[in-house]
C-alpha cells in the first residue's frame, strides 16, 4: 500500500486571508498535485468560477491541483475522493482543507482518527491558522472560536501585518503565545518564500517536533511565540516539565487520568518522557479523548533526559495537575512548571 497521503488544515476567522494563501500555495513550487476540499457549503470559495455549487463537486485544474466543494460530511467527500484516486480518475499528493471562519477546527481533525478508512489511507500533516493582525484582538473578544482556532494551530500565520505598526504586530504575536505556546508564528510574506513553513510539519507525528518552546526573535520572515497567559485565562498553555526520571507505571497513569478527567477541555496536547531505566524517549499526543503513544529515538550522549509535557486547554488546574506529575517521578526532585506570565 502507498504512503499515507498528507493533510493540511487552513482554519482562521472570517476574512483572516485563507482564501488567498491557499491560492498563493496551489502556485508555489512545491512539485505537489494538491486536492483541496472546501468544507462546509456556504463558504466563500476557493474562486466562484472553480468551485461550483453543489454537493461534492469535483474540479480538476489544468496544474493537476483538484478543487472539491462539500456540502454535508466531511468523511464522505474524502471517501468519494479516495474513490477516484483508486480508480485513476483524479491524482494528487497532498490534501488541503480549509475550513469556514465560524468552524472550530476539532471535528475536522477528529475526523481522520475515528474514521478507520481514512485513519488508513491520510495522514494529518499539521493545523494553519491564520489571524488578521487588523482584526483579532475584536474578533478573539466576541467569537470563543477564534481562540479555539489559534489553540489547535501547529502554525500560527500572521496576516495584514503590512496594515498595522511592528509594534502591533509584536504585541499580537506575544498574545497568541499566551494561547498556544507550541506553534511558530509566521508573519505572513511571501509564500513563495516560506511554503516550506507550512508543508512537512508533522503535528500530529508521535516526534519530538512541537515540544519547543521557542523565545520571541524577529526575522525577515517568522516570530516564535513565548509562554504567557491568554487574555482572559480561559484557553492557556500549560507546560510541565522535570528532569527527573519518571516512572512509567506511575507516568501512565497520570496521563490516563488526564485524558479521562479533562478530554472536553484539552484541546491539544503532546509529550516526551525520560522514563527510568529506559533509553529511547516515549512520546505521546492527542486531541481530547483521542490519544497516541509511541517510542521515539534514544537519548543523545549530549542530551539531558528531560520530561516535557505541553498542554493547551480551557481552565486547566494547573496546581493539581503539577502535584499528579511530580508524583509520577521515580526520584522526587526539584521541577520547573511554566504556566502563564
Amino acid at each position: 500500500m502507498s504512503l499515507p497521503i498528507p493533510v493540511t488544515v487552513l482554519s482562521g476567522f472570517l476574512g483572516a486571508g485563507k482564501t488567498t494563501l491557499l491560492n498563493r500555495l496551489l502556485g508555489a513550487p512545491h512539485g505537489e498535485r494538491i486536492a483541496v476540499v472546501e468544507n462546509e457549503f456556504g463558504a466563500v470559495s476557493i474562486d466562484s468560477d472553480l468551485i461550483a455549487p453543489s454537493a461534492t463537486t469535483v474540479i480538476e485544474m489544468a496544474n493537476g491541483c483538484i478543487c472539491c466543494s462539500v456540502r454535508g460530511e466531511l468523511s464522505t467527500a474524502l471517501v468519494e475522493l479516495l474513490a477516484k484516486h483508486d480508480a485513476g480518475e483524479l491524482t494528487f499528493d497532498r490534501l488541503i482543507i480549509e475550513t469556514t471562519g465560524l468552524a472550530d477546527p476539532a471535528p475536522v481533525v477528529q475526523t481522520f482518527f475515528w474514521e478507520d478508512a481514512l485513519r488508513e489511507r491520510f495522514v494529518l500533516d499539521g493545523v494553519i491558522t491564520l489571524v488578521d493582525a487588523c482584526h483579532f484582538d475584536e474578533q478573539f473578544g466576541r467569537e470563543r472560536v477564534a481562540a479555539s482556532q489559534v489553540a489547535f494551530a501547529d502554525r500560527l500565520l500572521i496576516t495584514r501585518a503590512d496594515l498595522v505598526d511592528a509594534e502591533t504586530v509584536d504585541a499580537l504575536t506575544v498574545n497568541l503565545g499566551k494561547i498556544n505556546a507550541r506553534a511558530p508564528v509566521i508573519v505572513a510574506g511571501s509564500v513563495e518564500e516560506n511554503w516550506r513553513d507550512l508543508f512537512a510539519i508533522g503535528g500530529f507525528s508521535l516526534d519530538e517536533r512541537g515540544l519547543q518552546i521557542r523565545p520571541v526573535s524577529r526575522s525577515k520572515a517568522s516570530l516564535f511565540n513565548p509562554l504567557r497567559r491568554s487574555w482572559d485565562d480561559t484557553i492557556t498553555s500549560l507546560v510541565l516539565e522535570t528532569a527527573a526520571p519518571l516512572d512509567l507505571a506511575a507516568i501512565s497513569a497520570f496521563v490516563e487520568n488526564l485524558i479521562e478527567t479533562h478530554h472536553l477541555d484539552l484541546l491539544r496536547y503532546k509529550g516526551i518522557l525520560a522514563i527510568a531505566d529506559e533509553s529511547r524517549k516515549l512520546i505521546f499526543q492527542g486531541v481530547h479523548r483521542i490519544a497516541g503513544y509511541d517510542y521515539g529515538r534514544e537519548w543523545g550522549a549530549d542530551e539531558v533526559p528531560t520530561s516535557r509535557i505541553v498542554l493547551i486547554g480551557r481552565q486547566l488546574p494547573a496546581e493539581s495537575l503539577r502535584e499528579e506529575f511530580v508524583a509520577a517521578q521515580s526520584k522526587l526532585q526539584p521541577m520547573r512548571l511554566t504556566m502563564g506570565a
